[in-house]
C-alpha cells in the first residue's frame, strides 16, 4: 500500500509502498478515510534530533489524525462490524498506570519506557490506505462524515480539553475570553467556546482571512499590533479576560495573552512554539495562573464526537489524495492552507 513515511530525522517524508498491516490481538484494522496533516509532524521531520526529548525514532507511518472504517479485527476483538466509522483516539500509554486507567494516556508515567507516543508518533499512522489501532482507541462516528471528522482527533480534542479545564473561570454572566491564533485549533476553540459557555469570544490573529472565519463564528475580532492588549481589555471594559486560550506559543503571544489577564484569569498555552513568560509579583494579575495541556483523553474524544454529531463544530478542511499528500506538507510549511489538510486515500 501507498502511505507517507517519516524516515530520518531532519528530513522530509516520503511517499512509498509499505506492507499492508495486519491486526494483533486487540487490534482493529482500518481503511483510512482520512489523515489530517498537523504542525506536530512538521516538528517530528523538521526540528527534532535523535535523543532529544519527544523525539520519536524512525521510520513511521506519519499521521495522528485519523479516521477509517472497519476491515478486519485481531484476536480478542468483538462488537465491531465491518464498514461502521471511527475515529481514532492517538495516544498510546502503557494501559496500566494511574493516568492510563483514566483515560489519560497523554500523561502515561511510563512514557520514557513506552515503544512510541502515539499512533502516528512512533507507531505507524493514518498517512496511507489502511491503519491498525487498539480496539479501545476507536470512538464511534455513527452516520457522520468520517472524512470532515479526522481533524477532531487533534484538532478539536486538544483544545476541548484545554477549554473543558477552564470552564470554571467562564460560568456566570459577563465573562471573557481570549483566543490567541485562529488556525486549525483556534477556529475549532472559537466554536467550542460559543456552544459551551455564554463568554464573550475574544479573537485574535496576523492573517485576516482567519479573523474573517472566526468573526463568522460569533468572535469579537482584535488586530495583532501594539496596542493589542489594550484593545482586549477595552472589550472587557478594562478588567481583562477570565480566560485565555495561547495556540501558538511563541513569546509574544504569551505576552499578548498575559497583558489581558483579569485578576484570577486562567491562561492556557497550548501551542508548542517553545515561547517563554516573564513572571513578577506586581506584573501578574493577583492569583491569575498560567499553566499548559497536552492533547486529551478518551473520554473527551467522545464528548467531541458527541459535539460533532449535533453540528456544534465543524472544521475547516482541505481535501487532498493521497498521491498528493506531501503537497499538503509543503502547504502546511509554508502557511499557504486555510483550514486543516486531510489526506482522503480514496480520492
Amino acid at each position: 500500500m501507498h502511505a507517507v513515511v517519516f524516515e530520518q530525522y531532519q528530513t522530509f517524508p516520503v511517499l512509498t509502498e509499505v506492507e499492508k498491516p495486519v491486526p494483533g490481538p486487540g487490534e482493529v484494522l482500518l481503511r483510512v478515510a482520512g489523515a489530517g496533516a498537523c504542525h506536530s509532524d512538521v516538528a517530528v521531520y523538521r526540528e527534532f534530533r535523535e535523543g532529544q526529548p519527544g523525539a520519536q525514532a524512525p521510520g513511521f507511518v506519519l499521521g495522528h489524525e485519523n479516521s477509517g472504517w472497519v476491515e478486519a479485527v485481531g484476536d480478542g476483538v468483538s462488537g465491531f462490524t465491518e464498514g461502521d466509522a471511527y475515529l481514532v483516539y492517538g495516544p498510546v500509554g502503557c494501559g496500566h498506570c494511574s493516568y492510563c486507567s483514566k483515560g489519560q494516556d497523554t500523561y502515561c508515567e511510563n512514557a520514557a519506557t513506552n515503544p512510541y507516543a502515539a499512533i502516528g508518533l512512533g507507531r505507524d499512522g493514518g498517512m496511507a490506505e489502511y491503519v491498525t489501532v487498539p480496539a479501545r482507541n476507536l470512538v464511534p462516528l455513527g452516520d457522520a462524515d468520517p472524512i470532515a471528522a479526522a481533524p477532531l482527533s487533534d484538532a478539536a480534542l486538544t483544545p476541548y480539553h484545554a477549554i473543558k479545564a477552564a470552564l470554571p473561570n467562564l460560568a456566570g454572566g459577563g465573562r471573557h475570553v481570549l483566543v490567541v491564533g485562529l488556525g486549525g485549533l483556534g477556529q475549532i476553540a472559537v466554536q467550542i467556546l460559543t456552544a459551551l459557555t455564554g463568554a464573550t469570544v475574544i479573537a485574535t490573529d496576523t492573517k485576516q482571512d482567519a479573523m474573517e472565519r472566526a468573526a463568522a463564528r460569533g468572535a469579537v475580532t482584535v488586530p495583532a499590533g501594539p496596542d493589542q492588549a489594550a484593545a482586549i481589555r477595552e472589550l472587557t471594559g478594562g478588567k481583562g479576560v477570565d480566560a485565555a486560550f495561547d495556540f501558538v506559543g511563541a513569546t509574544p503571544t504569551i505576552a499578548t495573552a498575559k497583558a489581558s489577564m483579569a485578576i484570577g484569569g486562567r491562561l492556557t498555552v497550548v501551542g508548542i512554539a517553545g515561547g517563554t513568560v516573564e513572571w513578577n509579583f506586581f506584573s501578574t494579575p493577583y492569583e491569575s495562573t498560567i499553566t499548559n495541556t497536552y492533547w486529551g483523553t478518551i473520554e473527551d474524544l467522545h464528548e467531541v464526537v458527541a459535539m460533532y454529531r449535533a453540528g456544534q463544530i465543524e472544521p475547516d478542511v482541505e481535501q487532498f489524495a493521497l498521491r498528493d499528500a506531501l503537497e499538503a506538507y509543503r502547504k502546511l510549511e509554508a502557511g499557504e492552507l486555510s483550514g486543516r489538510a486531510v489526506v482522503v486515500p480514496t480520492l
